[in-house]
């Protein structure tokens, strides 16, 4: 840099219109001032439009820049920057926060998380307003397990989610997801409706408490389960896929995955003969579950193929993504339970959608809101993007019941 050159950081602002950059852009090209950087943002009509420039010594820039904001009925400051202003700004980290409301004191308390380990704020983007209210902090510098350990204590503290991650290519390269199916993609357990219908409820519910109690592996009290499903009719389970009910903003987190290029899969330690109903219904591209036997339009209690529990989970997931040629960095996977713990850990994100502890623990992050969508705004998409992309379709489909044969689509 020229010895007689000075950085100047011209901060510009006032009501938003269009022209304002065009204009100040304008005023430095007949200078002949040379910009380093810019950035912009709007903020309800307001402007603010910072500009990194070189000035020689002797010019008049400065002046002209005044002149045009005065003219335009803009406010200018300027600031001399020094050399250190390019120093290393250190590894950079995004994060989300996700509340049902997000008052100053639970943000004065994020943001001291962040300066407590030492990392600095970048850039703040507010992501959504409804139905929960979210932002996106840019980092730099810090250190990265002190901060997540800092914004984690602060979530609890608030009773809001916190996510941190790497800023980097693989972040912004997500490409597949892959969600489990009760209580997760639906808010309901499949084999608990059944066993309703079919009058073994309380049998059913025994044989899950000696799961959760460790007395029988996933498969041995699914088998167990299932075999008192025998005699069960297929008109049975159509009532009970009548009855599954959508998580909240399932339909818009799949659609919006879908119309941004990713490939979509449930997988669940259910059954097939649900998970297909779902996956038609949302245009979900791959889908894996449990198989019941069927004869003569009547469950025979048995199970037909390798069983999908905890540890097929994973291996689902990484089929998929090799069929998909999808690196396991750019793949994300939800679920709630300890089933899905090790499908979490094999993904590139794990997430934790209103999960339990030992879950919420394990993953890399967690939702606990209860609007599946709000996934999207760990991935960094804003709530406006949606709602434009969902007013300019006219195919667009409310949330609800899935279809079952013979029924209308909701």
């Amino acid at each position: 840099m020229d010895e007689q050159q000075r950085t100047i950081l011209v901060r510009c602002s006032g009501i938003d219109r269009p022209g304002i950059t065009t204009g100040l852009l304008g005023v430095l090209a007949d200078s002949g001032a040379e910009l380093f950087d810019m950035e912009q943002v709007v903020v309800r009509d307001r402007l603010t439009l910072d500009l990194l420039i070189g000035v020689d010594a002797g010019d008049h820039v400065l002046k002209e820049l005044l002149f045009h904001g005065w003219e335009h009925e803009l406010q200018l400051e300027f600031e001399v920057i020094g050399t250190d202003a390019a120093r290393p700004r250190g590894p950079r980290s995004v994060v989300t926060v996700i509340g049902q409301s997000l008052p100053p004191g639970a943000l004065r308390d994020v943001t001291g998380a962040i300066a407590g380990a030492g990392g600095n704020i970048d850039r703040i983007v507010r992501l959504s307003r409804y139905p929960v209210v979210s932002y996106e902090f840019t980092t730099h510098a810090g250190d990265a397990d002190d901060m997540r350990a800092r914004l984690v204590a602060t979530a609890k503290a608030h009773g809001v989610d916190v996510a941190v991650q790497r800023e980097s290519l693989e972040r912004r390269a997500k490409r597949l997801v892959v969600m489990d199916v009760d209580s997760t993609l639906i808010q309901d357990e499949v084999i608990e409706l059944l066993a309703d219908e079919a009058g073994c409820g309380e049998e059913v519910a025994e044989i899950t408490a000696r799961a959760m109690a460790g007395e029988l592996d996933f498969e041995s009290s699914l088998r167990e389960r299932t075999a008192r499903l025998a005699g069960t009719t297929v008109q049975t389970l159509d009532l009970v896929a009548a009855r599954v009910r959508l998580t909240p903003g399932a339909r818009t987190f799949v659609r919006t995955l879908k119309r941004l290029g990713y490939t979509v899969a449930i997988v669940s330690g259910g059954f097939t003969y649900v998970t297909d109903l779902l996956a038609a219904d949302l245009g979900i591209d791959h889908a894996a579950a449990n198989e019941l036997e069927i004869v003569d339009g009547v469950v025979t209690g048995r199970l037909l193929g390798e069983v999908i529990d905890r540890a097929g989970k994973a291996r689902v997931l990484q089929e998929i993504a090799a069929a998909e040629q999808v690196p396991l960095e750019q793949t994300v996977a939800v679920g709630d339970g300890a089933n899905d713990l090790d499908m979490l850990a094999a993904a590139g994100l794990g997430i934790a959608f209103n999960a339990k502890p030992v879950v919420r623990e394990a993953a890399d992050t967690a939702v606990s809101v209860p609007y599946l969508d709000a996934i999207l705004f760990l991935l960094g998409i804003r709530r406006e993007d949606i709602e434009q992309a969902d007013a300019d379709d006219p195919d667009v489909a409310t949330d609800g019941l899935i279809p079952v044969p013979g029924t209308p689509p909701v």
